[in-house]
């Protein structure tokens, strides 16, 4: 147990060191090409439990990216109270963001805590 910890621990910080040093000035929201969290629906994770493909179909514009949902009352539901639905801290990996750094994150490695929507680099960081 001690060493996956150990082990985890010794991959989040080689990851956050390249992504740090990779990019001296993080977008405040977590993108690629332009899409937040990699066009996953953050709606889908408060109403289905689940990281789910958003759709080019039905996105929203909001902190200066795209975000993309399954549906549009999804979409809805997000423009209605973006902050309610958006992850903390713009999605960057929470755990990083405890050590003030930015590092990309996988949207299968996730939990809402108290209504909030939490991602992290992977699922190690997420079982550590």
């Amino acid at each position: 147990m001690l060493a996956r910890k150990f082990l985890a621990a010794v991959v989040f910080f080689v990851a956050a060191t390249v992504a740090v040093s990779a990019r001296a000035d993080p977008p405040v929201v977590f993108n690629t090409h332009g899409n937040a969290i990699f066009g996953f629906d953050t709606v889908a994770y408060h109403t289905l439990g689940e990281a789910r493909d958003g759709s080019v179909e039905f996105t929203h514009e909001w902190m200066d990216v795209t975000w993309r949902f399954i549906n549009a009352e999804h979409r809805d539901l997000f423009a209605a109270d973006p902050k309610k639905y958006a992850p903390a801290y713009g999605g960057w990996c929470a755990y990083a963001v405890s050590f003030d750094m930015k590092v990309a994150t996988d949207p299968d490695a996730w939990q809402i805590v108290e209504g909030r929507l939490y991602l992290q680099q992977s699922p190690a960081v997420l079982r550590a």
